[in-house]
């Protein structure tokens, strides 16, 4: 062992300190039973595109890691039975969520969903005898959350090829053919190939279901609300002109319409948090980052054709 190695386990160890001590749930861990993990996740996140980092930067970089969340996996993965019991409790939603994504039907969902717990599991035994668990994997660098996100993302995909070689073993199959394409344009989507999960953090499950939110969300608005965020935004009037259309003042207009995106976002973060398993901080950044490239066409679900009659007729 080079004597840089021994200094960053060593750096590793008073990390795993002090992310033992921040940690709500230490799942009676020793700092032993992190500092590899540590270590690991060191090299191939920090010091892969900064060799030489300083001593401050690497603690600072343990000091980010998910410290409930990595002592979660790393206990499953270690056997703790109550950890996993916590495990499937808080992380079924978020599971059955992205399968239901990314499959066709609910049965497939439910099929994919029972795979993702087996990966987790362990299928295979280690050298030690305990299951080779796919929360090896798990770095801590983001939720737990988003990661099991990105793995169902990478088994469905798994899935899909190994159905086509059968099918197909002679044709190149549309799925990897999409995968490449898009890795070509340097775009980011569910059918991303890379190995491992936290690389392919699928944005287009998350879109997907932000999309379904949002979409949701609007529906549950007022007719005439909803004619004011299709005024505003997609037929690009001026708030003075979208508030002449409401029969209002530019003013009222433009507190409804503020009053109006705090509903949708406080609607679309809620649904995403109790019905997907989101946290609150993942699912305010993903909103705030994706709101705005969303694919799907909301413009049909704010027609709200007899009120722009009503307000029309009633300004002429």
């Amino acid at each position: 062992m080079s004597r840089r190695t021994e200094y960053i386990e060593e750096i590793a160890s008073e990390g795993a300190l002090r992310l033992l001590a921040r940690a709500s749930n230490s799942r009676s861990l020793q700092a032993s039973a992190l500092t590899p993990r540590i270590t690991k996740t060191v090299e191939k996140y920090l010091l892969r595109d900064d060799e030489h980092a300083s001593a401050d930067a690497i603690s600072s970089f343990v000091d980010d890691l998910q410290a409930d969340d990595l002592c979660l996996a790393i206990a499953c993965e270690n056997g703790d039975q109550s950890a996993w019991e916590d495990l499937v409790e808080r992380f079924s939603v978020t599971v059955r969520s992205a399968a239901r994504s990314v499959t066709a039907n609910e049965d497939a969902s439910e099929d994919l969903a029972q795979s993702i717990w087996a990966e987790l599991h362990g299928l295979r035994a280690r050298e030690d005898g305990k299951p080779a668990s796919k929360l090896s994997y798990y770095s801590g660098r983001g939720s737990l959350a988003g990661w099991l996100r990105a793995v169902v993302a990478q088994l469905a995909v798994d899935q899909h090829r190994k159905q086509v070689r059968l099918i197909q073993p002679e044709e190149d199959a549309e799925m990897e053919r999409l995968a490449r394409d898009m890795h070509g344009r340097g775009q980011m989507t569910v059918f991303s190939v890379t190995i491992d999960p936290e690389q392919s953090v699928t944005h287009k499950i998350a879109g997907q279901e932000i999309e379904t939110a949002l979409a949701n969300a609007i529906k549950e608005l007022a007719d005439e609300d909803r004619l004011l965020v299709k005024l505003y935004y997609f037929d690009e009037l001026r708030l003075r002109e979208a508030g002449a259309v409401l029969g209002v003042h530019e003013a009222t207009a433009s507190r409804r319409l503020t009053r109006i995106q705090n509903d949708l976002r406080s609607r679309v973060l809620r649904t995403l948090v109790d019905d997907h398993g989101w946290t609150k901080p993942e699912a305010e950044r993903a909103f705030t980052e994706m709101a705005v490239h969303l694919e799907t066409d909301l413009e049909p679900l704010l027609a709200t054709q007899s009120v722009a009659k009503d307000r029309a007729r009633s300004s002429t």
